[in-house]
């Protein structure tokens, strides 16, 4: 059956090989100005990543997602389910960012902020390399590695798992809950042994197996970058111009050949198996390994660095690079008045929030003594990690009676619906309506809401 089968000219995936085999990737490292960059960026992102949970914001972790209870806190800010406007402009923002740093700047949150990427390369290589005899070099090991070796690795792999995936429920269970989850019997806690479990084995999981193919088949950013980007994004790309045609180094054709020696090395550089030599891939993650392979060899061979480098498809092809188009016109702008929507909302954000809503039935009853009664009710919603005290009042309206058939004292992070009794003069509606302002005032944080209610009449 295999006889039939055509053979494939070339590599259908960078992580298999033609045969359709797993091709493993031992990426070489060169220690260029970008890597060292990038190393600082993300020790400093990983060192943040475990600091936030630990740290305290209005007796608040700095982010604790708490989707039980559907609570957000970031930064200090607590969003409950009813800020579905403050999580519209929030979510609005972000794609927002995402199209424009796209647009700017190629795929730069690949390879400089992707925890996959910087826990792949500054994490889990450098241990697997120094487990392998490769240090300070990388590349494939130059002989088997003995089993003892690996099943230490795959041990140290473990307990940074573990750490890891700790860290990763302290921002959804928060760090006091996830000490006491430790400290007792997993049969105690079953569904939560469970959860910490899986996150264990999916991380271990994806960095000591999965790795790179995390980018290149399930992540669908790779695939978003046809639309975000333009031929004036800034890419990692190879001047073919400069390059071609490429070829060893020799006394008889140094005259006729390109920059590129062909040694091959920003392959063996590439974490994704590419060859950027080829132009813009889906696979190119932007972590250019690519460029500082290429710059060391270019020092070596005394030609100018930069074969590989940070550009964009205009520029390389000799075209002009206008830096002013449309879409990094647009975005900003449009981020602008997203970003302006969100702090206005969320500064205008009081301590509590309100929803009139009509009760079911008649939408009013006429009295003997000629008053259109409605009959409402008033959902409170009390924000804060304290009890408060909500009074119900009627603005400027003299001839309004309102009667409130409930209890408005409501308890940290409860949610309450309290019916209410408005009634008013029959002459005193226009055409069966007349709208009456609520005031809605706290006793603990001193805020008041004014709310517009619209009373149905004949």
């Amino acid at each position: 059956m295999n006889d039939q089968l055509l053979p494939s000219e070339e590599h259908v995936l960078s992580t298999l090989e033609k045969d359709g085999t797993r091709r493993w990737i031992y990426p070489r490292l060169f220690q260029g100005k970008y890597w060292k960059m990038r190393r600082v960026v993300g020790y400093l992102l990983i060192i943040v990543f475990i600091a936030l949970p630990h740290i305290q914001i209005n007796a608040s972790p700095a982010i604790f997602l708490n989707i039980a209870r559907r609570e957000f806190t970031i930064l200090g800010f607590k969003f409950l389910p009813t800020d579905t406007l403050l999580l519209a402009f929030f979510m609005i923002s972000l794609f927002l960012s995402i199209f424009l740093l796209t647009a700017l700047f190629g795929r730069v949150w690949c390879g400089w902020g992707c925890p996959q990427t910087i826990y792949l390369e500054f994490v889990y290589r450098p241990i697997e390399r120094l487990f392998c005899g490769t240090t300070g070099h990388g590349g494939k090991p130059h002989k088997s590695v003995p089993i003892s070796r690996r099943l230490m690795m795959y041990g140290v792999y473990l307990i940074i798992s573990m750490v890891l995936a700790h860290t990763f429920l302290a921002y959804f269970v928060s760090v006091s809950e996830l000490e006491r989850w430790v400290q007792q019997s997993p049969f105690t806690h079953p569904t939560s042994f469970l959860v910490m479990t899986s996150t264990v084995v999916l991380m271990m999981f994806n960095f000591s197996f999965f790795r790179e193919q995390l980018c290149t088949i399930a992540c669908p950013y790779g695939r978003f970058q046809s639309v975000l980007l333009d031929r004036r994004s800034l890419i990692v790309s190879y001047d073919q111009s400069r390059g071609e045609p490429r070829g060893k180094i020799s006394k008889q054709n140094t005259d006729s050949l390109g920059d590129c020696i062909d040694c091959g090395q920003c392959v063996r550089a590439c974490p994704t198996g590419i060859d950027i030599r080829e132009g813009l891939q889906m696979e190119c993650i932007h972590c250019t390994q690519c460029m500082d392979a290429c710059d060391e060899i270019m020092v070596k061979v005394e030609r100018p660095i930069g074969l590989v480098r940070y550009s964009c498809q205009d520029e390389i092809e000799g075209k002009p690079n206008q830096k002013l188009r449309p879409r990094v016109v647009i975005y900003p702008l449009l981020l602008l008045l997203s970003v302006s929507a969100f702090t206005v909302t969320l500064i205008n954000k009081k301590s509590f929030d309100i929803t009139i809503m009509r009760n079911y039935g008649n939408p009013y009853i006429v009295t003997e003594a000629e008053q259109v009664e409605n009959n409402l009710q008033i959902k409170l919603v009390n924000r804060t990690d304290v009890p408060d005290e909500y009074q119900i009042t009627v603005q400027n309206n003299q001839d309004v009676k309102l009667e409130i058939m409930g209890n408005t004292n409501l308890k940290a992070r409860e949610t309450k619906t309290v019916p209410l009794l408005i009634a008013a003069p029959r002459n005193s509606f226009v055409s069966g309506l007349r709208q009456v302002e609520l005031v809605i005032s706290s006793k603990n944080n001193a805020e008041e809401r004014k709310v517009t209610c619209q009373l149905l009449g004949p």
